[in-house]
């Protein structure tokens, strides 16, 4: 059979566009697995560990709406994620860049939760490596990861293998590193292949549903950023999360991507240092620079990622360009909304910027999609066009239509309170979200604007 590696879609001869997605030569050759030999497979997935589920038809009316009770991570960036802790019976795909960190995080977590009994499957490091790397984590202390006798190793690769220790040592959670160094005997192709990714993930997904084990699955990304293997990965699992991160900063962020037990708009922030990953629970301290008076170019916004606001540095570069065609470049922001941000301030507030470059950069390697940032990209580009600095105490949050009117934003109460929380004095918020909203509760100047123009005159006069 023949498999399309973007999308999934099934043919039983090679076709040169894939009539799903539309991509090119994507198809690729893959050996159907014998039925009985599946059957076989099916059966020792659904064996291993605990006793089975049985399934029967139930009216919606009679199923009970009790969630089971989630597992707690013991840390608190990892269980925001998920959704307030891992799901029992649920299957989670980690994703990431070699050597950001996904192996580190899923090792210092296991090591934290010594009440549980864990199985890391490794098929990647040795079990020496493995040692080493806990005693790292531990801080140097070889007897604290000699104390945890519920965490377990093995290094296998073997599929079959696997269920056959599962089964023996009847685990509460399992975690795989990685899915595509795994292989099973009913495919007749190298580990990592579209067919046999799609073939183990199937039999773990059966093994976590049938018996109530959370599983969670460490997968490699493509260049191109996405996740490898097929697209069915993605679909069968319960949660994707995305460990994401410049490895030139410190901060690495875990974002989610797919939820079936909570929100996709949550992040958690890490800090990584030499003993392991360190848990940010105020990331605006360490998104603002210490000191940056006198500096143009440099505006202040309070954004929100999920449901935790804090404040952002947004700097720009703004210089005559060197060569006929002007440059724009962004760093941790939308690219085509800065070109219409700029139109925006060429248009509406006569600020000419065609033969300009432009530069922005979110700092601390952050990436940014709330549109509350558009007020402050424009004071930064303005800044730096005119060399003039934003006073020390401003900081502004607003979203900015075509017409250069400042629309209002969500869960305005949220962003003044941290602003006022690291000091800010001066404000500047939309004027529509003024009613209803209580200005006795803040010690914080607010100051709304309805235009553009009006938040550029009170920064810069």
């Amino acid at each position: 059979m023949y498999v399309c590696s973007n999308c999934g879609q099934e043919s039983v001869k090679w076709i040169g566009k894939c009539p799903a997605c539309g991509q090119w030569n994507t198809f690729k050759e893959i050996k159907v697995a014998d039925t009985r030999k599946q059957v076989t497979a099916n059966t020792a997935a659904a064996s291993a560990g605990h006793q089975l589920r049985q399934n029967k038809v139930l009216r919606l009316k009679d199923i009970s709406a009790h969630d089971d009770p989630r597992i707690d991570m013991h840390d608190a960036e990892l269980n925001r994620v998920l959704g307030g802790g891992l799901v029992p019976g649920s299957i989670v795909l980690l994703g990431g860049e070699p050597g950001i960190g996904k192996s580190t995080l899923s090792l210092q977590t296991m090591l934290n939760m010594p009440e549980k009994r864990i199985l890391y499957v490794s098929g990647e490091e040795s079990a020496h490596q493995l040692k080493m790397r806990a005693e790292r984590l531990s801080g140097g202390d070889k007897n604290a990861s000699r104390s945890n006798d519920n965490f377990l190793i093995l290094c296998e690769n073997s599929l079959e293998a696997i269920f056959e220790h599962i089964k023996e040592v009847v685990p509460e959670l399992v975690i795989i590193d990685s899915i595509q160094t795994i292989s099973t005997e009913d495919v007749e192709s190298s580990a990592g292949s579209i067919a046999q990714v799609r073939e183990c993930a199937s039999s773990l997904l059966r093994f976590s549903k049938t018996s109530g084990v959370p599983v969670i699955l460490i997968g490699h990304i493509t260049k191109e950023g996405t996740l490898a293997g097929p697209k069915i990965l993605e679909h069968i699992v319960d949660t994707v999360i995305q460990f994401e991160g410049d490895q030139h900063y410190m901060y690495r962020i875990l974002r989610s991507i797919k939820n079936r037990f909570g929100s996709t708009s949550e992040l958690g922030i890490y800090e990584m240092q030499q003993t392991g990953l360190r848990q940010v629970s105020n990331p605006s301290e360490l998104l603002l620079t210490e000191d940056h008076d006198g500096l143009s170019g440099v505006a202040i916004s309070s954004a929100i990622e999920g449901v935790r606001p804090f404040l952002v540095e947004t700097q720009a570069l703004v210089s005559s360009a060197a060569y006929g065609t002007p440059q724009r470049s962004a760093t941790g922001f939308d690219q085509r909304r800065l070109n219409m941000l700029l139109a925006v301030l060429e248009k509406r507030v006569g600020f000419k910027l065609m033969q300009k470059d432009v530069f922005l950069n979110i700092a601390g390697g952050l990436r940014v999609t709330d549109m509350a940032m558009d007020l402050s990209v424009i004071a930064a580009v303005l800044s730096s066009n005119v060399d003039t600095p934003i006073e020390s105490g401003w900081c502004m949050a607003g979203e900015v239509g075509l017409s250069g009117e400042v629309r209002p934003i969500a869960r305005i109460e949220q962003r003044i309170a941290e602003a006022e929380k690291l000091g800010f004095q001066h404000m500047i918020i939309p004027k529509y979200n003024m009613s209803g909203l209580n200005r006795k509760k803040f010690k914080i100047e607010l100051v709304p604007v309805r235009k553009v123009e009006e938040a550029l005159r009170a920064l810069f006069g």
